[in-house]
């Protein structure tokens, strides 16, 4: 009888031990099957900004359009690099703010990391993102350059060639002469300057020149933005502002007195584009500019991390990018608030304003993503 009890014993402990390893294997199957979709949804979506919540009297897109350029940080100590453009026309402007002393010469790549700034219209090393950028990326120990498009940064154009928003052959040729002074190097695009390193990203896909990007403010369906500079307070405002400048650099180019009898009359940017822009840079007009240029058709193939930051107010961008337009490497930040280039803050307890945002924002997402160091 005692023989018998042992045996049932022994037979309930295998019973039990075998629906003990039954349960833990079905647990960590559960598990697994419970974290792989939540993975895959770190993967697209795990980036998660700092909220940008401006006071209530502070959200009107215009004036977080205009107010940031005046609280902007002083320019910083640039070092000035002079480097032809791709087509070996023109010289153009590389302003580097360097996190040390460093020796280009020594003929050894910097492992610090660069961060490249491709400014928007008309912007230079002396915009207000531009100066805030550099002073951020700087306190985080990296490098960084303002890569100047030709006319810009005080270098006239010396060819016919001036710079657009679809131009990626010069976004390319100016990383890949970066890359041989730096091994790390993420690149930050502003409006125009944004759209291009969009476009490049999904352009050249797997062989661009940067291991990550981020897209600010950009024009990535340039037909629906030329039509919301046209709205009153775009063409009221902010088209000359834009404009005027650049019309004064075309009139001291090459151009033939029809041309310059056709920009004088100019009062609108889709039209200058039609006049000067795309005949200059081969398209056939501005509409075939504008629907060749613009980087929204290229997003479904960006191969490596791209976030893109757009206000729903921006007066300035017309539509954006949506996730069915986009790979699983672009990340979609959409903001209710911000204007055009804008993301000004206050903060009460400070009593101070800040437009300290944007860079932050961009930090944040090249430590996310795994910048080297």
């Amino acid at each position: 009888m005692i023989a018998q009890l042992k045996q049932k014993l022994k037979s309930k402990s295998k019973t039990a031990s075998a629906t003990k390893a039954k349960n833990k294997a079905k647990s960590a199957s559960e598990q697994q099957s419970s974290q792989q979709p939540n993975e895959k949804s770190a993967q697209q979506n795990g980036f998660v900004p700092t909220p940008f919540n401006p006071p209530f009297w502070l959200t009107n897109p215009h004036l977080q359009t205009i107010l940031p350029k005046f609280f902007a940080p002083k320019p910083p100590t640039y070092r000035r690099e002079i480097i032809r453009d791709s087509l070996d026309e023109s010289d153009v402007a590389y302003d580097f703010y360097d996190a040390y002393p460093i020796d280009t010469k020594s003929g050894q790549k910097e492992q610090t990391p660069l961060v490249v700034l491709f400014h928007g219209m008309e912007g230079s090393s002396d915009s207000h993102y531009a100066r805030v950028l550099a002073h951020h990326i700087h306190a985080q120990g990296w490098h960084f350059v303002v890569a100047h498009f030709r006319s810009c940064g005080g270098i006239p154009a010396s060819g016919r060639v001036f710079y657009n928003a679809g131009d990626t052959a010069e976004v390319h040729h100016m990383l890949q002469t970066l890359t041989q002074h730096y091994e790390h190097i993420y690149a930050v695009g502003v409006s125009l300057g944004g759209n291009a390193l969009a476009k490049y990203m999904g352009e050249y896909a797997e062989d661009v020149c940067c291991e990550a990007a981020v897209s600010i403010s950009s024009p990535v369906d340039m037909s629906s933005a030329a039509m919301n500079m046209q709205r009153f307070l775009g063409q009221k405002i902010y088209t000359p502002y834009l404009l005027n400048p650049i019309i004064k650099k075309a009139l001291k180019n090459e151009i033939s007195d029809e041309e310059i009898e056709a920009i004088k009359a100019v009062d609108r940017i889709s039209d200058f584009d039609h006049i000067f822009t795309a005949p200059r840079h081969g398209y056939r007009s501005n509409n075939d500019y504008y629907r060749s240029a613009s980087a929204l058709p290229y997003l479904i193939d960006v191969a490596k991390p791209l976030l893109l930051i757009s206000a729903m107010d921006d007066p300035f961008i017309g539509f954006t990018a949506t996730q069915n337009d986009v790979s699983e490497c672009v990340t979609l930040v959409d903001t209710d608030h911000g204007g055009h280039i804008g993301y000004l803050r206050y903060s009460p307890e400070q009593k101070k304003f800040d437009i300290n945002w944007i860079p932050e924002t961009v930090a944040d997402y090249f430590k996310f993503v795994g910048i080297a160091s």
